[in-house]
């Protein structure tokens, strides 16, 4: 079985990097694998969470930001809600997901543009545009066609709107995404 030579690869700058912009003490976090047995899209991980909580303790940034779990992440805090530590294990998640958007690495590029899509409409309309958002996907992922059949019926029980709808707080909303460009969200 090979060994992973840990002190070559070990980054302790982006360890504390991710407690800094989690907010979290990631030391708290002793593999107990709660996170891990109760998340619903373990399945389809390639690496658990706690799995991922280990190479951020161990300051191995290329293979945590690489990762494509931090991709399909639902964000659900099943994990959280878990971890005996009160460990904001999805929040974790999250700013690890942005540090990898941040530094260019996308494993799971559908994902990726689902999320960019989601995230350019509720900063042009304060919420999500149904519509728009997925158009924006379907251009930039070129499945154009992929449940098409699906717009009637969305139509038809109102799910589907052709315009954005006002969203009180809009303001505000812009404030966040203004924040975060600055690098207050980095």
């Amino acid at each position: 079985m090979p060994v992973m030579e840990l002190s070559a690869s070990q980054d302790r700058a982006f360890f504390e990097a991710v407690c800094a912009k989690s907010g979290q003490d990631l030391l708290r976090c002793y593999q107990c694998g709660n996170c891990t047995a109760g998340c619903p899209m373990q399945p389809y991980y390639d690496l658990a969470a706690h799995q991922v909580m280990r190479l951020v303790q161990t300051g191995q940034r290329k293979a945590a930001l690489t990762c494509s779990s931090l991709w399909l992440c639902a964000g659900c805090g099943q994990c959280s809600a878990r971890c005996p530590n009160q460990l904001d294990v999805a929040l974790i998640l999250e700013t690890l997901r942005h540090m990898a958007r941040r530094a260019g690495y996308n494993p799971q590029p559908r994902v990726a543009q689902f999320s960019r899509a989601f995230l350019k409409s509720v900063h042009s309309h304060g919420r999500v545009f149904e519509l728009g958002l997925l158009l924006r996907y379907k251009l930039a992922s070129g499945r154009l066609l992929d449940d098409a059949d699906l717009a009637p019926r969305l139509l038809k029980v109102g799910k589907l709107h052709l315009t954005p709808t006002s969203t009180p707080g809009q303001a505000e909303v812009a404030a966040i995404f203004r924040r975060y460009e600055q690098g207050a969200g980095s």
